[in-house]
């Protein structure tokens, strides 16, 4: 039997770092349900509602997480949210309303690590009429403890303090297309490497050279998929450098078989930070796995055209490797999301 039958934390998480997930483990232990909310006015940027309840719902499936916007507070017939800076006991009968309303508890106790939960405890057991306990943990203090507000100002320094999954959040895909031939992955590895980070290899080819060329139309979706999970669990450091995308296996389907399953038309929708178009600008190179240089003009005019169509903003590179490597970082460079 655990100390308390009900427990609540509340937070913007923004982003989920490793101070709140040391409160979040403590609270969780004492606690049969712990409820988590979280809310944010303004949003901060970077972490989106979305991203902020996926990071709990994966990093703490059993706990029940909630993250309100404007929108959903209102549909719910909540309050209006408080801004970050509003007064302390506009937030505290905001979340008293929360509880009552959307989570329909009383929770028995708050985990804070913070002084002002005593405070926030003596308002809910005002409104519940029934008391609730603070719980303060230790708080490490200091410059370089764990802090939104440190996180926010340069993620990538700070990543330690972030769980992968969270962390993965804030790194921008760069993904390489072009026909056969044009040099993707060469400059993927090349890039990666002047990037300082990781980068994924195209999975198509490694799953034709398994099949010995005869694939079917169930292994595009699987190499999609693969494709994906790759990106997801490969670590890296600001930039991830892909190598294709379901974009290319979306291709390869509908020339192969002229369909392709629902599910690979959504994984094909899939964003990235930068999309570079390799140029067939130096000869085809024939190495037993391609088709023949009519097919990568064919293939080349494909993504222009879809890319178009989608309206994915794109560059194209030209020229050696290290030149395309130039082109990339001014592209990046250029960018105000995606400084290096």
């Amino acid at each position: 039997m655990k100390r308390f039958a009900t427990g609540l934390i509340v937070g913007k998480f923004a982003p989920l770092h490793c101070g709140h997930e040391t409160l979040i483990r403590g609270a969780d232990e004492q606690c049969e349900t712990l409820l988590i909310l979280s809310y944010s006015v303004p949003e901060l940027p970077g972490c989106e509602p979305q991203k902020r309840l996926r990071w709990l719902q994966q990093r703490f499936p059993g706990c029940h997480s909630v993250v309100l916007t404007a929108e959903t507070a209102c549909t719910l017939g909540l309050p209006p949210m408080p801004h970050n800076d509003d007064d302390a006991d506009l937030h505290r009968h905001f979340v008293a309303s929360v509880c009552e309303q959307v989570f329909q508890c009383h929770p028995q106790a708050v985990f804070t690590a913070e002084a002002y939960g005593d405070g926030f405890a003596a308002v809910l057991s005002e409104r519940f009429q029934q008391p609730v306990a603070h719980v303060r943990s230790y708080r490490q203090s200091g410059a370089d403890a764990p802090s939104g507000t440190l996180i926010r100002a340069d993620v990538h320094r700070h990543r330690a303090l972030l769980a992968p999954p969270v962390y993965r959040d804030f790194v921008q895909r760069i993904c390489l297309l072009g026909g056969e031939s044009t040099g993707k992955s060469t400059l993927t590895v090349a890039l990666a490497k002047a990037l300082g980070t990781g980068f994924v290899a195209e999975y198509g080819r490694e799953r034709w050279e398994e099949k010995q060329g005869n694939l079917e139309y169930d292994d595009l979706l699987h190499i999609a998929l693969e494709q994906v999970r790759r990106e997801d669990s490969t670590a890296a450091h600001r930039y991830l450098v892909c190598d294709t995308s379901p974009l290319t296996t979306l291709f390869y389907t509908l020339y192969l078989f002229g369909r392709a399953p629902e599910a690979l038309f959504r994984l094909a929708e899939r964003p990235y930070s930068l999309i570079v178009l390799c140029e067939a600008d130096f000869p085809f190179v024939q190495d037993g796995t391609r088709q023949d240089e009519t097919f990568r003009l064919r293939q080349q005019a494909w993504y222009e055209d879809e890319l178009t169509r989608r309206g994915l903003p794109f560059i194209r590179v030209r020229g050696t490797v290290d030149e395309r490597i130039q082109q990339v970082k001014e592209a990046l460079a250029a960018s105000a999301d995606l400084t290096i």
